[in-house]
Formats: C-alpha cells, structure tokens, sequence
C-alpha cells in the first residue's frame, strides 16, 4: 500500500546513498528512479531530489508537504531540493516501516540496509529490478551515440523498438498451447544459461520460427517474451527493406542487425518471413535480392550465445517458405487457431475485468468455431461498445452471443467481392478487409495471441 511519507523519505535516502557510494550503478536504482536522473544516457552524481524528481519518481502529488513535518526533512526553496537535516534519522525513521520485501525492490537502499534485514543484500535485490539496458532513456542514448540524425531517422523508417516498459502484455495473459510453453521454458533456460551452453560449443540455439494464421498470437508472444525477460524488443517488417525510402536496402538490413547486437541482450522480431522466399523466388530488382542475401547471412552470424540477441522469425505463410529459409532456424512453434477449450480459456482471461451476468464462455466457445483470439478479442469489443450505448457496464450472456452473431455477419460481408455494386461500401463506413486489421488486432489479443 502507497505510503506518500515513507515513499518520499525513500527516494531522498536513495539519491543520498546513491550520490556517496561510487560502487553503487544505474541498476542499482528502481526503474522508476532512474527515470528522473537519466541525461544523455548517462546518472551523473551527484542525483538531486528535487520535489519534481519526487513527484515523478514516487507519483506523491505533493511530496514536500508529505514529508514537511517531520524534524528531519528540509527544503531549499531555490532549487527544490529536498534534503535531510540529519541523514541517519532519516535512515532509523524508514527502517522501521520498511520489511525485507520492500527492500529488496531497491539495491541501493538493500545496500543501505544489509546489516538491518536477514536475507537482503545488494545483488540480491539486483536480481529483481530491471536492468537499466531496458531503459527507454538507455535505448535512445545507444541510437543517437551509434548513428548519425539521419541514418536514426531512416533506421525507424525500418525498425520499432519497445522497451519492455512500453509493452503492455504479459506471458501470464496470454493463452499458449503446451507445445508452445515447452518452447518458451526451453528458451528461457537457454537465457539464463548462456555461458554454460557457449562453454560446451552449443550455439546453434536461439531462433525460432513462429508459424501460424494472423489473430494467433505471433507477435504477442514475442513482445511478451520481451516484457517478461526485460529485454528491449526490435521488430522489423521485412517488406518494408522494399520501400523507396530506405535508401540502400542491403545496408540497412546490416544495420537492423547492428541495431540489435548494439542493444543486446534483446530480441530481434522479424515478421512477415515468407516475403524471403518470395523474392527469392521471383524476378524482383537485383538490389532486392541482394539485401534477402545479405538477410540470410546476418541471420546466419548472430547467435544468442555469442550475440545475446534472441531472433524470432514469424509468418502466416509457411507453405511459401523454401528450404533456404526454414534451415536458418533451430526451432518451429506452431500457432494453430484455438480449439474449444482454448477459446473458453481466452474468454476467461480477456473478461476477467467485466461485470458479465450469466457468463459461460464454455458456451461461447462453442459458438466461435474457427475464430482466433484476436477475433474474439474484436467480438468482446463490440459487446462491450453496444452496452455502452444503452449506458450499460454491466454485461450479459446475450450481449456477447449477439456480438458473436454480429461479427460472424461481418466477416461474411467482407468475404464478397462486391455489396451492392460498390467495392468499397462495407458494414458500418469500413473498409475492404485486407487481413491487415487482424495483424494489427493481434498485439491487443489476450487469447492464444
């Protein structure tokens, strides 16, 4: 529970710490500390606790007037600083409202506070925070110090890069199949036990191949995978390597893999992996082919042990995949369509925030036969809009059966190659369908996506 005097005087002692122990490093402060004290890419000491800092680190809205009466805390009204009259009664003040578990969610007041706590210490404490190479403010200094304005400005015309801060979806919510949580602990062990896995020679390890119809959850799992690990993801479009905008094709695909070596540890996503074979396959411009060639080989020399970069491919369209494309990875995961019982299970977690009377998703399950987790996503969004226009928030059974029905309507309209003489004219003002929407969708999908 948020306590806005003990949560200011922590954050004064941890900038107090912090500043006089030379030892003590960016990871050795809460992410959300280190927020306020990044410039240019770098905590440069001494860290000042500024009311602003304290208002943004800790979300107290007035953090001078939470710790202002107490016989320890000062302020110097010029620069907003908020400082201590006598540090270690400060120190003795929040040792007493602080437990071991509390601590250990800050290094630097672990570090503070090892002779005061069995079982805290520093690098314990490490090991539950997120490191500061996940950063936003890290990511960003390692961009402008590795490329000029110009080329950083092309290489986001190619690649989008999240911190695992910036991703708003956990592998808890997802709903995966058992052969895919086999291949997410595997990978997770292989993470963790990089140096013994380089020691006996086995580095063929690390990319995997993500296979399976759009709405199935590609793309969630691999942003996933990167929020729970803390490690910043890099996604690339592969058809974008064709924009005329990108300049040299083959140099930048260099550059996509620079990117991720430069960020490493990190996970490198490439989506839309059949258009390799594609353009292998097809008469396309020389310089095109050229920069596939140059794809395949970057792909061939990075490595999750030598690297730290994880490389997760994915593509709707396996079947257009030659061999050339398939040997470059250790590791297939299928994403199939959810069968009943998934889809249940994706409705459970997907509602678990809604008022719904009568709920039976075992029902419901029943009734989306063939849909993907993205589509039920879609189906809970309509449900969820049409109550709202009769100034409902709670929902019911029918709510959502009427949805499925409204949506299985929708999805056959847009399978037409006209209605009524117009390409264009669509249910509700849409557009064609393009596959596009469920793609997009996917990202949102907490259901085998």
């Amino acid at each position: 529970m948020s306590n806005p005097e003990r949560d200011v005087v922590e954050f004064v002692l941890t900038a107090a710490v912090y500043t006089d122990q030379d030892d003590l490093e960016p990871d050795d402060l809460p992410p959300e500390y280190r927020a306020v004290f990044w410039e240019d890419g770098t905590i440069e000491r001494p860290v000042v606790a500024t009311a602003e800092a304290a208002r943004e680190a800790t979300g107290v809205e007035r953090p001078w007037a939470a710790v202002s009466e107490l016989m320890f805390t000062d302020r110097d009204e010029f620069t907003g600083e908020i400082e201590f009259t006598d540090r270690e009664m400060a120190h003795e003040w929040l040792e007493k409202r602080v437990d071991a578990a509390h601590v250990l969610e800050n290094p630097t007041l672990a570090a503070a506070f090892e002779d005061s706590f069995e079982d805290v210490g520093r690098e314990q404490a490490r090991q539950q925070v997120r490191p500061a190479r996940a950063d936003r403010a890290w990511i960003d200094s390692l961009l402008q110090e590795y490329f000029a304005e110009e080329e950083e400005e092309e290489m986001l015309d190619l690649v989008e890069i999240r911190a695992p801060e910036e991703v708003d979806m956990t592998l808890d919510e997802l709903v995966l199949t058992s052969d895919q949580e086999d291949e997410i602990n595997k990978l997770v062990k292989a993470i963790e036990h990089r140096e013994y896995l380089a020691k006996i020679g086995l580095r063929e390890i690390g990319k995997l191949l993500f296979v399976g119809p759009p709405g199935t959850g590609k793309t969630s799992v691999a942003r996933a995978l990167a929020h729970d690990l803390d490690l910043p993801f890099v996604e690339v479009k592969l058809s974008m390597i064709t924009s005329q905008y990108l300049g040299e094709t083959a140099k930048n695909v260099e550059k996509t893999f620079e990117v991720a070596k430069r960020l490493s540890p990190c996970i490198l996503f490439m989506d839309e992996f059949d258009f390799v074979a594609k353009t292998r396959a097809s008469d396309e411009h020389a310089a095109i082919k050229r920069a596939v060639n140059t794809l395949l080989k970057s792909i061939d020399e990075v490595s999750l042990i030598q690297d730290d970069v994880l490389l997760i491919g994915a593509t709707n369209h396996p079947d257009q995949l030659d061999a050339a494309a398939w040997r470059r990875f250790d590791e297939i995961v299928n994403f199939p369509k959810p069968d009943d019982k998934m889809r249940a299970d994706i409705l459970g977690v997907v509602t678990r925030d809604m008022e719904i009377v009568d709920f039976d998703p075992a029902a419901l399950a029943e009734m989306t036969e063939g849909l993907t987790g993205s589509d039920l996503r879609l189906v809970l969004r309509e449900a969820v809009l049409d109550a709202l226009t009769e100034e409902r928030t709670t929902l019911t059974q029918t709510d959502l059966e009427d949805a499925v029905a409204n949506f299985e309507e929708r999805d056959n309209l847009k399978n037409l190659d006209m209605i009524e003489g117009d390409h264009d004219a669509l249910v509700a003002g849409g557009t064609p369908d393009t596959g596009d929407e469920h793609e997009h969708a996917e990202h949102a999908d907490h259901a085998q996506d």
